[in-house]
């Protein structure tokens, strides 16, 4: 028998049951919110993050879009841009050359697959907060086609790119993105780096 009196033992054995019950909790809700995840036959997500704020009907509108946008990526199928993004689509580090609107995700895969006509992408990372969803995702293929001046020879062309999205009304509105253009432009032998 414990010396500790009867009310300090179940004062204890309450918070060690608390305190436990906190544990399972927090590994719950981290797996819920950071599980691998693959799309049943679209572009493969690796880790998918959710805020578990948001409504179920507002996740499901949001995973839908980004996954047609990024199936959209990975096999240039342009019906899927009609799924993914919303007729006032903005690009905020829309390239030189590359049209405004929703025409510019269309232009782009066009021309860069004519370079990579095996572009794939990959999602290593998509994080889902509220109606802002970042994704960072691995491309790859092989330089098999022409990139202006440049003739592909079938080299490998891996690089890795990020997307800040923002949805609205189950639609992306808005692109922030950034990719590795350095390493591509290496691998494709069109610049060099001393």
């Amino acid at each position: 028998m414990s010396d500790k009196p009867k009310h300090a033992r179940t004062k204890h054995n309450r918070i060690s049951l608390q305190l436990a019950h906190g544990i399972l909790l927090v590994a719950a809700l981290t797996f819920s919110l950071s599980a691998p995840a693959l799309a049943a036959d679209g572009v493969k997500i690796d880790d998918l993050v959710v805020a578990l704020s948001i409504p179920d009907a507002q996740r499901e509108a949001t995973l839908k879009a980004v996954r047609a946008f990024y199936d959209f990526w990975n096999t240039g199928d342009e019906a899927l841009l009609k799924e993914a993004i919303a007729p006032n689509f903005t690009d905020h580090t829309l390239p030189p050359g590359r049209p405004q609107g929703p025409e510019g995700p269309a232009f782009a895969s066009r021309r860069f697959r004519a370079a990579v006509p095996d572009l794939k992408v990959a999602v290593a990372k998509m994080i889902v907060a509220g109606n802002y969803i970042t994704v960072h995702m691995n491309f790859t293929g092989h330089f098999t086609g022409r990139f202006g001046q440049t003739q592909g020879k079938g080299q490998p062309v891996p690089f890795i790119a990020t997307d800040l999205v923002k949805i609205e009304n189950g639609r992306i509105t808005d692109n922030w993105h950034i990719e590795d253009n350095l390493t591509l432009l290496q691998e494709m032998g069109v610049a060099k780096v001393d």
